[in-house]
């Protein structure tokens, strides 16, 4: 499975967990996974790293984009801001050479792909954050899981610390990739 193929299926993840909260309710306040974040939190946060990854990957630095994405990027229709922002990162991954080129992120200037790996890795195990914020089983599907698996491995240790995932969950030998990705990054699969 390859980058391109690896975010569309994330993005339904996260995107199917977002129609799940439905467009107005209780739902919004409810409190999620990450602990700091409700329901409205967290898609907010999705939808603000949507909203840079066009212009990271037209080759902005993050001085050009400034604080134009800060604070709540939701409005009034918080389906219709994921819909639209994830509809544009979408459009941005899809041009011709996107993976190939470089992007400004906060430790540097970094391949697409690999910046892209990572905005993958958020969308999918946010969704599963999402899912389980709403009670719905876990979201992500197995050859997704094990793909995610597979690149996040090599740069769980890089990331402690940083305050990007907490630290790794263990779980039983004859857990699934899904299970085994959501603990790998953090979370509780229990």
């Amino acid at each position: 499975m390859d980058l391109l193929d690896a975010h569309e299926r994330a993005r339904r993840v996260f995107d199917d967990a977002v129609h799940a909260v439905g467009p107005g309710g209780p739902a919004w306040d409810a409190p999620t996974p990450c602990a700091a974040w409700s329901v409205r939190d967290l898609v907010n946060h999705l939808v603000n790293e949507q909203l840079w990854a066009p212009l990271l990957l037209d080759g902005a630095t993050l001085d050009e984009v400034g604080d134009r994405f800060d604070g709540d990027v939701l409005g009034d229709d918080p389906v219709g801001a994921w819909e639209s922002s994830s509809a544009a990162a979408r459009e941005a991954w899809l041009r011709p050479g996107t993976p190939r080129r470089t992007v400004h992120v906060s430790s540097g200037l970094i391949p697409a792909e690999e910046y892209g790996w990572q905005m993958t890795i958020d969308l999918a195990v946010h969704g599963w954050d999402l899912a389980t914020a709403l009670g719905l089983p876990n979201p992500v599907p197995a050859p997704l899981a094990q793909r995610l698996l597979d690149v996040a491995r090599p740069m769980v240790d890089a990331w402690q610390g940083l305050g990007i995932f907490d630290p790794p969950v263990p779980v039983g030998r004859a857990a699934g990739a899904p299970t085994r990705l959501i603990a790998l990054l953090g979370r509780d699969p229990r």
